[in-house]
């Protein structure tokens, strides 16, 4: 997914859970999620969303396509993925890359991440020469990629209710090319029915976008967006883990309001890989021989 304007738009929607107290993150389950993109009502297009979440481990990959009329801040088609490890309350990726055709251009990077920060960056092309801001070494630490930023631990209170104090973070988001900050605060708790799988409460947060570096200093749009104070993620849990992901977004543009919305959002259980044998184990008894045939 590519935005032609408007860089965020595409990390929100690129990156766009029920479970009991004791229930950790390191549960071991596969969200397949599916969402329709609209703007003001009409139909632009679509993405899926999978997430796996194991032992100290996630991997996660979006793809999808928006044209149309309407798809004038959301078009072209691309592929994103991002894998990680799970660092007690937060998910701290390793990898990731990004795959994104326009107008028959294909764009393609991938980073690797150390200690909280960008390690190594590889573009396919290099990046164009224009006035954009420039993205200094100290923007890439402390971040992390668009994908992994919209999975948030966040164990839920009571009889499983969503937590306000969940929506109280500032999310530190580089895609490779911009560098931003999304300020979530509380704004309700709502209910969500998904056509396949999820029903029931959703953590409903506003969200603020202040961008930082990779822009036009002069770019109205970035300006009108980054002040807007509109904008809604609606978080669902993923079952069996005290992860919760985007199974909505509402965001105002120009032309008016930009809706991504998941009409899949199943969880499923996956099979835990065989335990590796310790060392000093013994070994299960050999098994005896096949008799021998006849001697001829």
């Amino acid at each position: 997914m590519h935005a032609r304007l408007y860089g965020p738009a595409v990390s929100l929607i690129v990156c766009l859970a029920l479970c009991t107290a004791t229930v950790t993150a390191r549960a071991e389950a596969r969200l397949n999620a599916h969402f329709k993109i609209s703007m003001v009502g009409v139909s632009i297009g679509q993405l899926t969303w999978v997430v796996d979440l194991t032992a100290g481990s996630y991997t996660t990959s979006a793809n999808g396509k928006a044209s149309g009329a309407l798809s004038v801040l959301v078009n072209g088609e691309g592929r994103v993925a991002t894998r990680g490890v799970i660092d007690g309350d937060r998910l701290r990726p390793t990898f990731f890359s990004s795959n994104v055709t326009e107008d028959g251009e294909v764009a393609g990077l991938q980073m690797t991440f150390e200690n909280g920060g960008v390690k190594t960056l590889r573009m396919d092309a290099p990046p164009k020469k224009d006035d954009r801001i420039p993205v200094s070494e100290a923007d890439r630490r402390g971040v992390s990629d668009p994908l992994s930023a919209m999975l948030i631990v966040a164990p839920p209170g009571e009889q499983n209710a969503p937590l306000p104090s969940n929506c109280d973070r500032v999310l530190a988001v580089f895609d490779g090319q911009r560098r931003y900050d999304l300020i979530l605060s509380f704004k309700r708790v709502d209910n969500m029915k998904v056509a396949q799988g999820y029903a029931g409460p959703v953590l409903v947060c506003a969200v603020m976008l202040k961008p930082i570096a990779g822009y036009r200093a002069d770019s109205m749009l970035v300006k009108y967006v980054g002040g807007q104070r509109d904008m809604e993620i609606w978080f669902a849990p993923i079952a069996g883990s005290s992860v919760i992901a985007p199974a909505r977004l509402v965001m105002p543009t120009l032309i008016g309001t930009l809706e991504i919305a998941a009409d899949r959002f199943e969880v499923v259980a996956l099979k835990p890989a065989s335990p590796a044998v310790s060392p000093g184990t013994p070994l299960p008894p050999a098994s005896p021989p096949a008799p021998s045939g006849p001697p001829k």
